[in-house]
């Protein structure tokens, strides 16, 4: 995507191989500050900080976390045994983004099979650089399906506005590039497709406020910043066309968690007949769990989330406290939308219905029998 009219993504490798850039998201939209990752502390600091964020994101990260501990191997040594435990510290960053342990643990079983440290290290590069490729290529593609439902809408209401109402930053910022939610959207955009999109505030760290509406403003697609709870209500007033999401990790039966308030805004858009879709690439599907409310771990951050928020003060980024200094704050940091509240999928082979069999459909290859017992 474009920032100020230079092309630029989330992450890549610096021209010394030997470090990773980053955009620091935590900074946005007031500062852009690239950051280096040079050790795997670096990239687990990234991860669990929210410098970076998102499902496919993080994936990527991880997977060059991998490559910078076989880098970084003591004596150039990259034994199995070292790898297998720089994994598992990344892998512990986050838990519920089921990218991050998929793209580490291909490129940790990638390194294994080379021999020699110069070889691991090499075959540690060259698939944290192929996994890279492929999420944008994934989004690119998810963008060319997804548009399609902007362009029924759009001809429906015979050109006039399409509202989309997305939740928290699902788009090139969480990504490689594209984006998931978002790239339906920039593809509508720039097909000329007059859309303007709602963007929920997202608290607690503002990732609508902060990063999806930094992001749209970049590439000049029209939207306003609502609070998280103005989105029923904008249905109810029949103001939202269609509502597209991410995820961070979606069941082999098509149960959904994203960002705490996905529930709310599928429920209010059930009750209100607004079609509900989440935009995904296969490697955000677990296909070994069948219950996503019992079986994907839900994150508890920080309480101070919720208790401070940061902002621009005379053009100096500050630190506020908002509530009682000894009240105590839980910080649920995802929920769990069940599939039947989904209307459905938009994927890079496609849309699909949210239900075990149309996902296999789109997916044989890599749908798995689901057990209870498997998550």
């Amino acid at each position: 995507m474009k920032v100020d009219g230079k092309d630029l993504r989330t992450i890549w490798l610096d021209k010394d191989e030997k470090t990773v850039k980053i955009i620091d998201q935590r900074r946005l939209p007031h500062e852009f500050v690239i950051v280096d990752l040079a050790t795997v502390a670096d990239t687990i600091t990234a991860i669990q900080d929210l410098y970076v964020r998102g499902a496919p994101l993080i994936g990527v990260t991880g997977a060059y976390g991998v490559y910078l501990a076989a880098l970084n191997a003591p004596d150039r040594r990259v034994g199995n045994d070292y790898l297998l435990g720089e994994a598992q510290r990344i892998k512990a960053a986050r838990p519920t983004a089921v990218n991050l342990a998929w793209a580490v643990d291909r490129v940790e079983s990638v390194v294994a099979q080379a021999t020699g440290g110069d070889q691991k290290v090499l075959a540690a590069r060259r698939e944290a650089g192929v996994i890279a490729a492929e999420e944008v290529e994934n989004c690119r593609r998810i963008g060319e399906h997804g548009v399609r439902l902007i362009e029924q809408i759009s001809r429906r209401k015979e050109g006039q506005t399409v509202n989309v109402l997305t939740h928290c930053n699902a788009g090139w910022l969480a990504c490689v590039d594209f984006g998931t939610a978002t790239a339906p959207i920039y593809a509508a955009h720039d097909k000329g497709i007059d859309i303007h999109v709602w963007v929920d505030e997202t608290r607690p760290v503002n990732q609508g406020t902060r990063l999806t509406a930094w992001e749209l403003g970049k590439h000049g697609v029209k939207h306003t910043i609502i609070t998280d709870n103005a989105g029923g209500h904008l249905m109810q007033q029949g103001k939202v066309d269609l509502v597209i999401v991410g995820t961070d990790r979606t069941t082999a039966t098509g149960d959904v968690a994203n960002k705490i308030g996905t529930y709310l805004k599928a429920l209010a858009a059930r009750d209100n007949h607004i079609p509900f879709y989440v935009a995904l690439p296969s490697s955000t599907f677990d296909w070994n769990l069948k219950d996503g409310v019992k079986e994907i771990p839900i994150e508890e951050r920080d309480p101070d989330e919720i208790r401070y928020v940061h902002g621009l003060d005379q053009n100096r980024t500050t630190r506020v406290l908002i509530c009682p200094p000894d009240s105590p704050a839980a910080n649920f940091a995802f929920d769990v939308t069940p599939a039947r509240l989904v209307t459905g999928f938009i994927t890079e082979r496609g849309v699909c219905p949210a239900t075990a069999q149309d996902i296999r459909g789109l997916f044989p290859e890599k749908f798995v029998e689901p057990t209870a017992a498997n998550g």
